[in-house]
């Protein structure tokens, strides 16, 4: 019992001896232990901090500028307007900002190195230089009479290309009708090109329905819709649509051919129309070379490619049928190409193929498209691997390869497709009279309004 309890007064010594500290030292060196830490990373920050004032800082600033630009061009790169709520503040809006930007800031527009990653912004929007937009003209004034060409066109935010090829065809239409009473104006399908061209020149470009609406509001009666388009894919299709929507606000509505006409059935189908542009294209394409003819360039080694777009609507077999409209000619050192790879034998890998197989040395790339736009400067002539001038030169050598930045559109035999087109179109409507061979007056006939016109 004793021993129990000796343990007992053992265990509860023990205790108490562990227990009875004094208090106020722990708590001072705790204390002063924090303080310390405090003061030390107090020092440790503010030596921080100066280090990136020196070094970071700024380039953080760089960024954050860059970014916020970058943020204001993925704004108004859309399709779209109204589903954005975009007004041409917001055009102007991310210009004034970019012009606000240093050399260096420019730079950093859209690398997504900061807090905002980009979709759409680059330095090339608004930096890029692609001509005098000033040289163009938009063709939206009002007050024009009863008879009206609307040109529709893709468009493109290239400012030289814009006026000489889309601006090269209304040019042509505008010498032919507008002494016989009709005035050509202008439309785009691409709102983001529009937006582009707005924000970056100030120049407006009507959307089609904006065009439609200012036809009704000058009091048009007779409208003719000329698209630019190189054949009749989703873009014509969808133009269509869009125009047989007002057909019942208008006393006519007629609606002409783009440039290659009908698709037609089969890879073999050519008409008038291929033959023309083949023949113009190849010709264009041989004196720009500075070759006496295409017959000359074969026997030096020289082969030229023409790059379509590409589809994969069924109209893709039009870049076939061109193939076999070349061959039908005799050209041997000339083949067809599509930046899309649809038809899948146009690709590029395909047509090096081609190329390589046949002996040439040489290769000209030159754009099967109306407007020698981003897919000519970019896709085509550009300097990323994935470009066809790239992608050629790995095969033939960076010194074999030359790039020709000219679309259709402004070369003349082209253009009269374009006039021959609309005197069919005109013609074959039956509530109108024209000549367009004499040039004699068009003289409007009028028809009664019927509830809703389809077009064909």
């Amino acid at each position: 019992m004793r021993k129990r309890l000796l343990t007992m007064l053992l265990a509860l010594s023990m205790v108490a001896t562990t227990a009875v500290v004094p208090v106020s030292e722990p708590v001072s060196a705790v204390a002063a232990t924090k303080k310390a830490a405090k003061k030390s990373t107090k020092k440790t920050t503010k030596k921080g901090t100066k280090k990136l004032t020196a070094k970071q800082k700024k380039a953080q600033a760089d960024q954050k500028a860059a970014d916020k630009v970058a943020k204001l061009i993925d704004r108004i790169y859309v399709q779209d307007n109204e589903k954005k709520g975009l007004t041409a503040k917001d055009l102007t809006k991310a210009k004034l900002e970019w012009d606000k930007l240093t050399s260096a800031q420019k730079k950093l527009v859209g690398n997504n190195k900061g807090s905002y990653q980009s979709e759409y912004a680059d330095p090339d929007y608004f930096g890029r230089d692609t001509g005098d937009a000033s040289a163009d003209n938009p063709r939206n004034w009002n007050h024009i009479g009863e008879n009206e060409i609307l040109v529709v066109s893709f468009g493109t935010s290239f400012n030289e290309s814009r006026a000489e090829d889309i601006g090269g065809v209304e040019d042509a239409i505008a010498d032919q009708y507008e002494r016989q009473g009709w005035k050509v104006r202008r439309a785009f399908t691409s709102q983001i090109i529009i937006n582009h061209v707005q924000a970056r020149d100030g120049e407006k470009i009507d959307n089609v329905q904006q065009a439609l609406d200012r036809a009704v509001k000058n009091g048009v009666k007779n409208l003719v819709i000329q698209p630019t388009h190189l054949m009749q894919g989703k873009e014509y299709d969808e133009l269509k649509d869009e125009v047989n929507a007002y057909a019942s606000r208008f006393q006519t509505v007629t609606f002409s051919e783009p440039l290659l006409g009908e698709v037609g059935k089969d890879t073999t189908t050519v008409n008038a129309d291929k033959e023309t542009v083949a023949k113009a294209v190849t010709a264009e394409a041989v004196k720009d070379n500075g070759d006496s003819s295409l017959e000359a360039a074969a026997a030096s080694g020289t082969a030229f490619v023409f790059m379509g777009h590409g589809t994969s609507h069924q109209a893709a077999i039009t870049y076939d049928q061109m193939q076999s409209q070349i061959n039908d000619l005799g050209y041997k050192n000339v083949f067809i190409g599509t930046v899309e790879g649809k038809p899948a034998d146009t690709a590029c890998d395909q047509v090096i193929a081609r190329i390589k197989a046949a002996g040439y040395k040489n290769v000209v790339l030159r754009p099967l498209m109306v407007v020698a736009g981003d897919h000519a400067n970019n896709d085509m002539a550009g300097n990323d691997s994935d470009s066809w001038k790239s992608q050629f030169a790995k095969t033939f050598g960076a010194k074999n390869i030359s790039c020709q930045i000219k679309g259709l559109g402004r070369i003349p035999e082209i253009e009269q497709i374009y006039i021959n087109h609309l005197a069919r179109a005109v013609a074959g409507n039956k509530s109108l009279t024209v000549s367009a061979v004499t040039g004699s007056a068009i003289q409007a006939v009028k028809a009664p309004v019927s509830a809703k016109k389809k077009l064909s």
